[in-house]
């Protein structure tokens, strides 16, 4: 875009055809393939409307495979062909199952793809069942092909696309055949490849401390053992013989691990106060600190760091949390009008009618009407004061709602970050002035919400590097996604018991929006508090297995700086 917009490049002579369309569905539906290429991409370019060349999602169904036969025969020749990947290998909608030699057809979406593709159309009971797509024979006719997938949740089938067979199961793993195939993926997605994963099984490597960690952690779930009592032979046996080589005997590498895998755990996240701190992941100076939590949704905070956040507020820190988003279109309609119907039965006010009928006027695929954004966004704020007054925080004085004017669309599609987004952020950075932040550190998916923020927040601190503050200021990273840090990246890990979990369980309770009818809550079926226990349950799991004390939970950080 970059290089047409300078006059470097025209699209002239461009013929683009789209690999899918959902079926049926019009055309100016902002969620169909017709809409999204038009208004993402084919009005800001020269190229000529005859050249365009998009499945018609109206056509009727009698004369669908006509259509579709003719389609299929207007691609003459495919010079380069894109695909995104989805999280089963599927291309276009070849599902798994779909033939190799497949050509454009109406297909069937199973319920993974439609529950993936729920979100855009605010339910699954809104998602149409079918789509027209190019077929696995008509993709493999391009040229060139440049495969490309982002995030934790392809991780899986891109290692099965590239380093498993060829199956129906994973259809992409049918382009392992063709000629000039490329592809593009981030670390999120490749972390499941062995040279990721695991790199001393296919060359050399550099052994830095974390990574040595990393090696060792493995080593210790592939032979079944805590790290005390790894060998020389699960050593090499297990082709670490480069490490023993290059760090020491195993004995030592062993002992090095254990501890520093130990002094990641701490029950003092602030820092401990009158404590030697030369081993703990925090200082235990100044104290009490200032603590800033950033949530990119109003229950962010509780779900992914609950624990920490609560132990934090009973050790005295002046802890703050903000929340990015308004989280209004997470909202389903049916918990507004129990909402309303309340506050008419407390002679609050009597709006019922009122909203039911803003309700019944919605049309489907357009944006929220603000009033009812508006209700939404009111509802979460009240959850969000109500989850951490339950745990002893002031939330008139300490809770912030930024309302980051990017979400602000109505829709699921968001704006760009801007500098009126920034600057929010920058404001309350020195009105707060921390020692500690705390963000989600979801880094992939190049259009989430929480990728969005954490994008936000970095610019902030990059505009703010030069204020006094900064430079105690030390930034922790959570996951806000439901996999968890590598322990071999983990710079604290803070403990919880069996008490300090119900408390938090009760926190994420107050978010009742949230709970059982959450309108796109992806493929999980589990609550979010089922997620958030279960996650970090299995993390205290991983820890008592390499040998250190046995917690009921732990939540996990890593340092950015």
């Amino acid at each position: 875009m970059k290089r047409y917009r300078e006059g470097k490049v025209s699209f002239r002579n461009v013929a683009v055809f789209s690999l899918d369309e959902f079926y049926p569905i019009r055309s100016d539906e902002q969620q169909s393939r017709n809409y999204r290429i038009h208004d993402e991409l084919l009005r800001h370019i020269d190229i000529l409307p005859e050249n365009v060349h998009i499945p018609d999602g109206t056509v009727p169904e009698s004369e669908i495979s006509e259509y579709c036969a003719a389609y299929e025969k207007s691609i003459r020749k495919i010079d380069l062909m894109i695909i995104g990947m989805g999280e089963q290998g599927q291309i276009g909608f070849n599902d798994q199952g779909s033939y190799a030699k497949s050509h454009t057809r109406l297909v069937e979406l199973s319920h993974n793809s439609r529950k993936v593709q729920s979100s855009q159309f605010f339910g699954l009971e809104n998602t149409p069942k079918m789509g027209i797509t190019m077929g696995i024979g008509t993709i493999m006719r391009a040229d060139r092909i440049v495969l490309m997938a982002w995030g934790e949740e392809k991780a899986t089938a891109v290692q099965q696309v590239v380093e498993g067979d060829i199956t129906d199961k994973v259809p992409a793993s049918h382009l392992q055949e063709h000629a000039n195939i490329e592809l593009v993926i981030d670390e999120s997605a490749a972390e499941n490849l062995t040279r990721v994963q695991t790199p001393w099984l296919v060359g050399p490597c550099e052994w830095t401390p974390k990574f040595v960690r990393k090696a060792v952690v493995w080593l210790c779930g592939i032979v079944n053992k805590p790290i005390l009592k790894l060998t020389y032979k699960d050593y090499i046996e297990n082709s670490l013989g480069q490490l023993l080589e290059k760090c020491g005997t195993y004995d030592k590498i062993n002992i090095r691990v254990f501890n520093d895998l130990q002094h990641t755990i701490t029950g003092w996240a602030g820092g401990k106060p009158n404590a030697d701190d030369s081993t703990r992941p925090t200082p235990s100076l100044p104290y009490p600190k200032r603590v800033l939590i950033f949530s990119p949704h109003p229950d962010d905070d509780v779900i992914s760091m609950g624990g920490t956040f609560i132990r934090l507020v009973e050790q005295n820190h002046d802890v703050h949390v903000a929340y990015q988003t308004s989280g209004n279109v997470a909202v389903h309609d049916d918990v507004v009008l129990q909402n309303i119907d309340t506050a008419r039965e407390l002679g609050l006010g009597d709006r019922f009618k009122d909203v039911e009928k803003i309700i019944k006027s919605k049309k489907q695929g357009e944006p929220e009407p603000r009033e009812l954004l508006d209700i939404k966004g009111a509802i979460r704020r009240a959850e969000a004061r109500a989850a951490v007054r339950s745990f002893g925080m002031n939330p008139d004085t300490n809770a912030h709602f930024l309302n980051l004017p990017f979400y602000e669309t109505g829709g699921i599609k968001k704006g760009s970050i801007t500098d009126n987004d920034i600057m929010i952020i920058v404001e309350l950075l020195r009105e707060i002035r921390p020692h500690q932040i705390y963000a989600a550190g979801d880094l992939a998916d190049p259009h989430g919400t929480h990728r969005m923020c954490i994008e936000a927040l970095l610019e902030a601190l990059d505009r703010t590097k030069d204020d006094d503050w900064r430079k105690e200021c030390h930034l922790w990273l959570y996951r806000g996604a439901w996999l968890e840090w590598n322990l071999g990246l983990v710079d604290m890990a803070v403990p919880l018991s069996p008490d300090e979990m119900l408390k938090k369980r009760h926190a994420i309770y107050r978010h009742l929006s949230q709970k059982d009818i959450v309108p796109f809550p992806g493929s999980d079926t589990r609550e979010f508090w089922q997620r958030a226990e279960e996650r970090t349950q299995n993390t205290a799991k991983l820890y008592d297995k390499l040998g250190m004390a046995e917690y009921q939970a732990i939540e996990v950080f890593v340092k950015m700086f």
